[in-house]
Order: C-alpha cells, then structure tokens, then sequence
C-alpha cells in the first residue's frame, strides 16, 4: 500500500492542484532528499505555497537539485524499516525490521531492532512485502524498504527505499549476526548470498543512539570547539562506531553525527538499562553532544514502554532539564578539575597516544578479523 502522493518533476501549480487533492496535512518531500532535509509539513491551505518555497530553496541548497514531491501526511504514525539483501543471483532475503520513530525534524535519533510494535505474523508480512518490492526493481545491493505504520489501525504504507547502507543498521547485526557490510561487499564481488530467509533468526534486542555535537539544552543549537577529553564505553554488549578522538574538530561545515553507540541485551528492557550505563560512561570533553538528550530519552516512561511514535521528541520538552544551583556548580568544578587530573596522567602514561584511548575491543576484534581474511 502506497501513501497517496504526487509524482516527481510537478511545476508549483501542479502541486497545488494535488495538495488540494489529498487534502491536509501534507508533507513536501525533496526528490534527492533525505537526513531530513528539504521537507516541509503542511497543515493548511494558506501556508502551502510559502513551505513549497521554502522545500525547494534547501533542497536546491543541500542537494543541488530543487524537485520535490507531495505525499499524505499520516499522523501518529511509527516508521519501521526492513533491512534486504539481494544478489546477482536472484536471491533476495529480508532481516527483520528496525524501529526508527525516535525523530527530530524528521532526522532519525535512536534505532532499534526488533520494534516494540512489530509481533512475528506482522514481521513475517511486512518481510514479504519488502522482499517482493526489492525483487520489482531487480535490485542487487544491501537496502532498505521504510514504511510508516499506524498502529491504531493495524495498516502500513509504503514510504521509500533507500538503496545503500542505513546509520542504523549495527542493531540489524547485533540481533541477526549477520555482518551486512561484509555481504555488500560479497554481492558486489558477485558472490551468491551465504544466508536464505530460514537462516535468519533474531536473538536480542539492540538499540543505537546517534551521537551529535548539538547541545540539546539549548534547542540543538551545533557545538563547536575542540575536543580535549574522550573516554568510550565498553562491556558486554557495547559497541562504539566513532570518529572522535582527543584533538578532534569539530566544524559547522559537516554533518553532526560523529558517533554511534550501539548496545545489545537479551531483552528491552536489558537493552535499555545497558543503553543508560553504557551512557553515563560516555565521557566527551570540550564540546556539547546529545547524550544528555539520549539519557533523558532512556528515562522515558513512554520510551520504555514502547508506545511512542514519529511525534514523541516534537511533544515532549527533551533536553531542557536543567542543574544551574550552586550545588551543582560546585560538584562540576570538582569534576572538572578531577577530569583534568585524570586527563594528564593518561598523557603520561600512554606517551601522548592519542588513539589508544579509543581503542576499542571492538575495534581490536575488527582487524583481527581482518588479518586473518576478509572472508
């Protein structure tokens, strides 16, 4: 089932005409779009044109390329994705579904695998519908089916696909250990799939949180600075994809996200307490991120019962809880002058090796790995 939309390449007019069509809310969609950008919801009439203008201008600004589409607005609505992998071969399996309604401004926040509102007679369909979508097109590659779901109505539509490799998708491999980089790899390479759809079973539950250089108690607003402190979780269950190190940069020029933090549990509810230590271990000095953002997320009485949508984060007044007593000051110039303490005798001890401190086990099992053959 399809959202009732616009086709791509319309002239203003024309979206009119179909907006008027398909009734409000409406969403306006830049063709090259995604990450959030060059999207625009619409809620009436007189406020179409002005958020028509303005999708085009950033979609022309962040792609370079002004075309845009119409689709239905569905309210309340979750968006759940199905992983796919498709050979040279004809073989095309799913693996299992993601849940990504954790949003702001229609940018993805926090991942999960498997979704709270998915039970196996739905997976087992919506798998199908995404299997039989990427075979209409003959794609070969590792994708993404995305969908939105109405979980009052028990109805899910068709979203998009997004034929590459998805931020998300270390909490597909925690749960399946399936490394779907390695099969992109080997599909490219021509190579037969090594898994058909009996093969696959999800053991877990793993949840990602992007970590930004926004500073959420102060509405997002980007961080900039250098970064003078860096030590990342680790345990069972952790795992840390990072481009930070002691010394990093960070710019208004690029995007963001500058970690993933990913974690797995034998159950949610394991997932996210491992998910709030693995937090509060997070230690990144110099510059503001979104862990704050991410903690307050964990907490979430919504968020741990599993029945939030698309709208939870624009509802809720996240990352505006704030410490500024006295007390608190004067703990975190205490903390400050310990980090700073603890910071130096690390220098001495590493000899200034700025790239142990983030040397992961994960890392390490990695090239290990990889020394022993790619395959």
């Amino acid at each position: 089932p399809l959202v009732p939309g616009s086709a791509k390449g319309l002239h203003n007019e024309e979206l009119a005409a179909v907006a008027e069509q398909i009734g409000f809310p409406l969403m306006i969609k830049a063709s090259a779009g995604g990450g959030g950008k060059g999207m625009r919801a619409v809620y009436k009439t007189e406020d179409f044109q002005s958020s028509l203008d303005a999708a085009r201008r950033e979609a022309a600004s962040a792609f370079g390329n002004d075309e845009v589409y119409l689709e239905k607005l569905i309210t309340n609505a979750r968006h759940i994705e199905i992983q796919v992998l498709a050979d040279r071969h004809g073989n095309t399996i799913h693996l299992g579904e993601r849940e990504c309604s954790i949003q702001r401004r229609h940018q993805k926040l926090i991942e999960e695998a498997p979704s709270p509102a998915v039970n196996a007679e739905l997976r087992e369909e919506m798998g199908s519908v995404a299997v039989a979508a990427a075979e209409s097109v003959n794609y070969v590659n590792a994708g993404t089916i995305e969908f939105l779901y109405d979980a009052n109505e028990h109805k899910y539509y068709f979203l998009e696909m997004n034929t590459r490799l998805q931020v998300e998708h270390p909490v597909t491999e925690m749960v399946t250990g399936v490394d779907i980089v390695k099969e992109q790899i080997a599909i490219a390479d021509g190579r037969r799939l090594r898994y058909r759809q009996q093969d696959v079973a999800a053991k877990g539950w793993s949840i990602e949180c992007r970590i930004t250089t926004e500073d959420p108690h102060s509405n997002f607003m980007p961080s900039t600075g250098t970064v003078t402190y860096l030590k990342e979780p680790t345990g069972p269950g952790v795992r840390v994809e990072s481009a930070l190190y002691r010394g990093f940069e960070s710019s208004l020029y690029y995007d963001p996200m500058v970690a993933k933090l990913i974690v797995l549990g034998d159950n949610r509810a394991e997932a996210i307490l491992r998910m709030r230590r693995a937090l509060n271990e997070y230690r990144i000095g110099g510059i503001k991120t979104s862990i704050p953002f991410h903690q307050e997320i964990m907490d979430s009485t919504e968020f741990i019962w599993g029945t939030f949508d698309t709208s939870f984060v624009s509802r809720r007044t996240v990352g505006k809880r704030t410490n500024h007593t006295p007390e608190f000051a004067r703990v975190a110039a205490v903390a400050a002058a310990l980090i700073a303490e603890e910071e130096g005798r690390q220098a001495v001890h590493i000899g200034g090796n700025q790239r142990s401190e983030t040397d992961s086990a994960w890392k390490r099992s990695g090239r290990m790995r990889s020394q022993g053959g790619l395959w």
